[in-house]
Parts: C-alpha cells; sequence; structure tokens
C-alpha cells in the first residue's frame, strides 16, 4: 500500500530529480494537444488545471509531488483544481471540495480529505460519516451541511463537470495548461518527469501569450 510516508519520501525525491533539465517534452508521447481549445479563467496568467477524484489513488499519490512543485509556481502561473465527476458517485466528492472552497478551509482540510478516503476509508459519500468528520476538524457542521445542500455548490460541481467534458477528460489524474494542452502520469510515465513536461508546457504557453516569466511567487 503505497501510504501517505511513501508519498512524502516520493515527493522528496521528485525534488533532487527535477534539478537536472530532462529531454525536450514531445507532443503525441509527453502531451497532447487539445482539439478544441478552451478560454482560460486566469486572466494573464497561464492556467493550470488539476482534474482530480478525492478517492483516486493516483491522485492521492499525485498530491504530494504536486504541493512540492507547486511552492515554486512562477508568479505568472496560476493552478485551479478540477474534481471531476464523471459518475455520480464522484458527485459528493465534487460537492465536499467547493464546500471546503466557500468555508476557505482548502488548504487546512484539502489533504486531510484525501487521507480519510483512501487511509482511514471513510465513506465521505454518506452525508452522515461526513458530518460527523467534519466536526471532528473543528468546523461548524450546521454551516458546512448548508453550504454542502446549497444550489451554488451543486452549480459549481455541475460547471466542472462540464468542463471535463468539454476537455475530453476520460481519466484522472490529468493536467491542462493554458487551455490547449494536456499531460499526465499515464503519458509521461513518471513523476518526476510529468513535472519536468509540465515545466516545458507552461514556457512554451507562456511564449505563445508573447509574455516573459515573471520572478517570485
Amino acid at each position: 500500500m503505497f501510504t501517505r510516508t511513501l508519498a512524502f519520501a516520493a515527493a522528496a525525491l521528485f525534488s533532487l530529480a527535477t534539478l537536472a533539465a530532462g529531454p525536450e517534452a514531445f507532443e503525441g508521447h509527453d502531451y497532447a494537444r487539445i482539439k478544441t481549445p478552451q478560454p482560460v479563467a486566469t486572466g494573464n496568467k497561464v492556467e493550470i488545471l488539476e482534474f482530480f477524484w478525492y478517492r483516486c489513488p493516483h491522485c492521492f499519490q499525485l498530491e504530494p509531488g504536486l504541493n512540492t512543485w507547486l511552492k515554486n509556481l512562477p508568479k505568472d502561473v496560476q493552478v485551479r483544481r478540477v474534481p471531476a465527476v464523471f459518475r455520480d458517485d464522484w458527485m459528493p466528492g465534487a460537492k465536499l471540495y467547493y464546500t471546503l472552497e466557500q468555508m476557505g478551509l482548502q488548504g487546512r482540510l484539502h489533504g486531510k480529505v484525501f487521507d480519510a478516503y483512501n487511509i482511514e476509508n471513510l465513506d465521505l459519500n454518506n452525508p452522515a460519516v461526513l458530518g460527523g468528520w467534519i466536526a471532528k476538524q473543528g468546523v461548524d457542521r450546521k454551516k458546512f451541511e448548508a453550504i454542502y445542500n446549497s444550489f451554488s455548490t451543486q452549480s459549481k460541481a455541475n460547471q466542472g463537470a462540464q468542463l471535463a467534458t468539454a476537455y475530453a477528460i476520460t481519466g484522472v489524474p490529468a493536467l491542462i495548461i493554458d487551455g490547449k494542452y494536456m499531460t499526465s502520469m499515464s503519458m509521461t510515465n513518471s513523476e518526476p518527469r510529468l513535472f519536468e513536461v509540465l515545466d516545458q508546457l507552461i514556457v512554451k504557453a507562456r511564449a505563445e501569450r508573447g509574455g516573459k516569466k515573471k520572478t517570485g511567487k
């Protein structure tokens, strides 16, 4: 079993591996061009979309390395996480994500939700289990449930599902760069290579925008 401890160890190895530049990303192997490019929601910043599912073991394994990579994200790049909804039983996780987003709790609880599903084997799709778990995190359960069951949250989850359809996403985790390119670990065959490809596609997208890299965070 790929535990959280092993995941962090992998993230540390990834940090060392990415010190050296990798070979040029190859279209059709390391990444694919989106047939119908989509508009981005990040304005002048290069947009990275991460499509994920809380119960996906591959998304869970990627999380530590992704968080390490995000610490060095260029100032002109913005990452947006999008919970994919391929089946009805994926919707509760999407609603949970957007509820945490609206309550300003993503930073504190996003990783804990992954752990609850993948390490503790908690069924957070069950409203009673979810309510009890959220209360244990020190969150007002009634307020949480009101937002979770709101029209606004359902709309956000539906929009995320529609975005996955627009990009023809068939699996997770999948990453979209500036509405034009898609890559994934199944394409790059390793986590270190995934982040090398992401870095190269950011440079490519920036150049296509006619921009220069902004230093700092």
